[in-house]
């Protein structure tokens, strides 16, 4: 079982916006400089995240892309679901026809793993990390790394 590019680079664009939200938009070429991620891939993520509302672009000098909702109201599932990453550990994609047309015999392992993955990440809101000491750590030194916000104040100051 594994977490696909799409889902693990979504979440990690998303606690990079929520933790420079206070400092302002920020840039898809800044998370992609920062994090090592195509810029044609974040565009790609953006456009989903974007459509299902969790970002909204800023246009003009210093736009860029901010929270359209709190970190507190954005969980880590919404963020996966959102760039249609699924949540299903089962083989028939939840259908139920796994094996000849019939549930298999593992099924109700897969979908009860399924539901409790769902319900962790649902659990996990983008504020619980943008407050831990630690991330607010690394992201001092990111921003330090490639000149980050320079004029402006630093969140996690």
């Amino acid at each position: 079982m594994r977490l696909s590019t799409k889902g693990r680079y979504a979440v990690t664009a998303m606690m990079d916006i929520a933790l420079h939200n206070k400092v302002g938009p920020v840039t898809l070429a800044d998370i992609s400089q920062c994090q090592g991620i195509s810029l044609s891939y974040l565009e790609q993520l953006f456009s989903k995240l974007r459509r299902h509302g969790l970002v909204e672009g800023v246009r003009g000098p210093g736009g860029g892309y901010r929270l359209a909702k709190k970190a507190g109201d954005i969980s880590i599932a919404d963020i996966i679901q959102s760039v249609d990453e699924k949540l299903d550990m089962t083989s028939c994609g939840g259908k139920g026809n796994c094996s000849k047309g019939d549930k298999c015999l593992t099924h109700y392992l897969w979908h009860d793993l399924s539901c409790k993955l769902y319900e962790f990440l649902s659990g996990i809101k983008l504020d619980q990390y943008v407050n831990r000491p630690e991330i607010s750590e690394l992201v001092k030194k990111q921003d330090a790394q490639y000149g980050r916000f320079l004029n402006r104040s630093h969140v996690a100051a």
